[in-house]
């Protein structure tokens, strides 16, 4: 056993860990990065699936702090693919000169608060961190979710996970079958559906998707993005959703149904998921006539797009429009396609996995080279789980997250202190990067004044939030969430997704604008909400 000891420790070289590497180093501390990933990246470094894209389009999906780099940084499409957004927080990395403070193929199995004020932070091969702060940027999606289905073991070909993709993997030529239709298996199915022999969908929930509107940028585009850099950023950080586009003000009702069917069909034509919800109406997502037009649009585009009545019916939800927005390349169009099957889990579920592929409840086996399961993570709390976090008078964080995860302001958690999360349960429902940011700015503050106490001999050095901070953070996230369609609709944002999994609320819904100004209040307010000892 090697023991370790720094100021600060961090879970995760994702964009959350990067960037709280970054802002502890300007504060002075020691800090350490650990990541159980060959390299940096996080969900990026895992998640290497065909087609795997971000949904922000490229000039907002990048760290906000370095205007400089922000107009140096290299992209030329205006949405950033895995491999770019890879390469861009090796970059980061790099240009600041944060490697030499991380170290990987390294996992965390277990920590345990110390009354003397540090935490003790194991790892999987045997090294020991001693820490005064414990920071976990383990990312909103990052364990996967693999299905219940018998047989699952007995597949002979290639069988993978989108969230663990090996690199060199190819589906050329291949007979694939792909279960799971959220945002990665569109993303899989729009990306080889070309590629591939035979591609077989197994569609568990037909999705609302629009497109992306991805596309070369032009020199003079890109430009104009420069030189708008500040007042993106500010516009940015004072919206609800932080994807950089302008949010509506008016409500559907205010329109004519010519007007309203020219407004769908304009964001159609942009493109981009969050842009379509939140862009031309300000109540798509809270009035179920409004959310009823949307859906009613985007059905009948699916049925122009797909030729086979058959696939189109089934292509079609029936649903609240009210789970993450998806975009894609060209989805639907891929089921016009003669090596395109689509199979109806809701209609035909499947039997069990077999030697050779995927037996349906009609009595058909789907004869299959590999299987991909798009079927997603056990979103925000599912890492927590696995590890074995343990708080004042040896309570775990698990015990304390019995009925559902909880926090104050998505970041710190009663009886454990100096405990931070970025992006942590009950943070603000939005663009990653701006999401991340404030949780990051807000801990690096928090820990700036315990270690401006620390100088004073009554401290030690301790944040922690209170109880009932917790329960009224809690209470707030329900107010904002309530009349909302979301609360309505199973998802994995309530934790519907994992069979088992407790149905909580797992988000703040009111916006990154007013979240921002929930964390300065409390700051302002003599740091409302936390224990300083």
């Amino acid at each position: 056993m090697t023991e370790k000891h720094y100021d600060a420790l961090i879970i995760g070289a994702g964009f959350g860990g990067i960037y709280q590497l970054y802002s502890f180093l300007k504060l002075g501390l020691t800090a350490k990065v650990v990541d159980l990933a060959g390299d940096v990246g996080g969900t990026w470094y895992w998640n290497r699936y065909p087609g795997a894209m971000s949904d922000t389009e490229s000039y907002v999906y990048r760290y906000s702090w370095d205007l400089e780099d922000l107009r140096e940084s290299p992209w030329t499409h205006h949405y950033i693919r895995q491999p770019q957004v890879l390469a861009y927080l090796e970059h980061v990395v790099e240009r600041h000169n944060l490697r030499q403070h991380m170290q990987f193929n390294t996992e965390m199995v277990a920590a345990d608060w110390d009354v003397s004020g540090f935490w003790r932070v194991k790892m999987k091969n045997g090294d020991v961190f001693i820490v005064r702060y414990l920071v976990t940027a383990l990312g909103l999606l990052s364990k996967q979710n693999y299905p219940d289905i018998a047989g699952i073991d007995d597949f002979k070909g290639e069988k993978y996970h989108t969230a663990s993709w090996p690199v060199g993997v190819t589906v050329e030529t291949k007979r694939v079958g792909v279960i799971g239709c959220g945002s990665t298996g569109v993303q899989v199915v729009t990306e080889i559906a070309k590629s591939v022999s035979e591609l077989v969908c197994f569609q568990r929930h037909p999705q609302y998707s629009v497109p992306s509107g991805d596309g070369p940028v032009t020199p003079e585009y890109r430009q104009k993005v420069n030189e708008r850099y500040p007042e993106i950023l500010e516009h940015v950080r004072n919206s609800v959703v932080g994807f950089g586009f302008d949010e509506s003000t008016r409500p559907m009702s205010s329109v004519s149904p010519e007007e309203r069917e020219k407004v769908f069909e304009e964001l159609w034509k942009l493109g981009n998921g969050f842009r379509f919800m939140f862009g031309g109406f300000n109540d798509i997502t809270v009035d179920k006539e409004a959310n009823e037009a949307a859906c009613e649009f985007i059905r009948k585009k699916i049925t122009q797009i797909v030729k086979d009545p058959e696939k189109a019916r089934k292509l079609q939800p029936l649903d609240y429009y009210a789970r993450r927005p998806l975009c894609d390349g060209g989805y639907y169009e891929q089921f016009n396609r003669d090596n395109v099957k689509l199979v109806d889990l809701l209609e035909t579920p499947i039997t069990k996995i077999t030697e050779n592929g995927i037996l349906t409840e009609d009595g058909k086996t789907h004869e299959l080279d590999m299987i991909i399961f798009a079927t997603g993570f056990d979103a925000i709390d599912g890492n927590y789980n696995r590890m074995h976090i343990h708080g004042i008078g040896g309570q775990s964080l698990k015990e304390h997250w019995t009925n559902g995860p909880s926090s104050y302001l998505g970041a710190l958690v009663p009886g454990f202190p100096n405990l931070f999360m970025i992006t942590g349960p009950q943070g603000p429902f939005c663009n990653i990067p701006p999401a991340i940011e404030a949780h990051v700015e807000f801990i690096t503050k928090a820990v700036a004044k315990a270690e401006e106490l620390r100088k004073e001999s009554t401290y030690k050095g301790v944040i922690e939030a209170k109880p009932d901070a917790e329960k009224k953070w809690n209470q707030i996230c329900e107010k904002e969430v309530e009349g909302s369609l979301f609360k309505e609709t199973a998802s994995w944002i309530f934790g519907s997704n994992v069979p088992g999994k407790t149905y909580a609320l797992r988000f703040y819904f009111g916006g990154l604008k007013k979240f921002r100004g929930e964390i300065q209040s409390a700051i302002e307010d003599g740091w409302r909400g936390f224990k300083l000892y």
